[in-house]
């Protein structure tokens, strides 16, 4: 199934680092990582295998259903952890507003856990996760979280080639972060905001983008796109569609970002 041998053997280090935990809950959020790091779990550990998904303002509805979808597809018991608010600490969006996130969402991905008899809590951060600033890794290491894609130091390019030969839907899914990543630092966040962007960004998913970002600057829609997908903007009609439909959404002008997406965009105001 695994074409490249030292793929395999990276693979088959991944089943062993899980199969060594007994049990284990996936932090799954329905993205490439958490997909396979699910398919493995079930693989190595079955029944004793659980994904555990938090269902808060900062994660979409279309990422919550692909979890789901992904969790019966694989087999592995699903569950999840409802958080309505935003803690204080994380809505000031301070420069390591991931920190504080990630150890209120893991505490509780832990908590329910325990609830099912489970101790053991993997994330699907991978070796690439280390190249970028990523505060949210710290909280990770304070709670005692395990991270088996990276200690099998597993690459993204590496983990959508074996979701490929897996067969999961996930494979080629463009790269996803929360929606509070829109919102620049030091701004503060809200249901409101979090809301207008995720309804921004199904817009242009509706209009066939694939890779896309909606940043939040005051007013402002800023439209991030996969650079190859930057010329549908020649397209006059599709220009008016869109400005129409953020206008309705609150925004008082949309602007396109030249360069196209570009991952941790925003962490370009921490350089310096």
């Amino acid at each position: 199934m695994i074409a490249d041998p030292r793929l395999e053997g990276k693979y088959r280090r991944l089943l062993d680092l899980i199969a060594a935990k007994g049990s284990a809950a996936v932090a799954f959020s329905g993205g490439v990582d958490s997909s396979l790091l699910c398919y493995a779990a079930r693989e190595a550990l079955g029944e004793r295998a659980a994904a555990i998904t938090v269902r808060s303002p900062m994660l979409p509805g279309s990422e919550a259903d692909c979890a789901r979808t992904v969790a019966a597809q694989v087999g592995i018991r699903h569950f999840f952890v409802e958080e309505e608010g935003i803690d204080e600490e994380v809505a000031a969006n301070p420069r390591d507003r991931c920190y504080f996130c990630k150890k209120i969402e893991f505490a509780s991905i832990a908590a329910e856990a325990r609830k099912q008899g489970i101790h053991t809590v993997l994330d699907g951060s991978n070796l690439d996760d280390l190249g970028d600033y990523r505060p949210g890794l710290r909280a990770l290491a304070e709670l005692g979280i395990c991270s088996p894609l990276r200690e099998a130091e597993l690459n993204k390019a590496e983990i959508r080639e074996l979701s490929r030969c897996f067969g999961l839907p996930t494979w080629d899914k463009p790269a996803f972060a929360c929606l509070a990543s829109r919102i620049p630092y030091g701004e503060r966040i809200d249901r409101e905001k979090l809301g207008r962007v995720e309804r921004a960004e199904d817009a242009l998913r509706e209009a066939g983008f694939r890779q896309m970002r909606v940043r939040l600057h005051g007013d402002i829609a800023r439209i991030e796109v996969a650079p190859q997908e930057r010329p549908r903007f020649f397209d006059e009609a599709l220009l008016d569609s869109l400005s129409r439909k953020f206008k309705s959404l609150g925004f008082l002008y949309v602007a396109l970002e030249l360069e196209g997406y570009v991952q941790g965009n925003l962490n370009r105001a921490l350089q310096g």
